[in-house]
């Protein structure tokens, strides 16, 4: 999707009714350039996932970088997006009371980011990955 479609599209929902998601596969931040799911061998070329005749299977379009075009491309605030990519999709789960949040009983899967929005350490319930 474009651009200016997805300023189109949280311009008329706003961003409390938004939410990050991704289609990544698991080969997402290696460097593989092909895979096989399902007796067929789909590549892997500029953040695209096709089969061989060239259809669409998937993205190789991991959070961070999800979060980061949103704030780069599309001028959102750092909190806005943030909460698009937790407690958003949390809540959409109906998970919010377990996820999307620091707070006390909540899980903590966590990811510190740098100040140009780089994954530098991740927690997944509480223990370093």
């Amino acid at each position: 999707m474009s651009d200016a479609a997805l300023r189109v599209a949280i311009a008329a929902k706003g961003t409390e009714r938004m939410m990050l998601v991704t289609d990544a596969m698991s080969v997402t931040g290696t460097d593989l350039t092909s895979f096989e799911l399902h007796g067929r061998t789909i590549y892997r070329k500029d953040g695209r996932l096709t089969t061989e005749d060239g259809t669409l299977a998937g993205s190789d379009l991991d959070m961070a970088s999800a979060v980061r075009n949103s704030v780069e491309r599309l001028g959102l605030a750092l909190p806005d997006v943030l909460r698009m990519a937790s407690l958003a999709p949390a809540s959409f789960l109906r998970l919010d009371h377990e996820l999307g949040r620091i707070a006390p009983g909540y899980r903590a899967d966590l990811v510190l980011l740098d100040e140009s929005l780089q994954v530098r350490q991740t927690w997944i319930g509480g223990e370093v990955l």
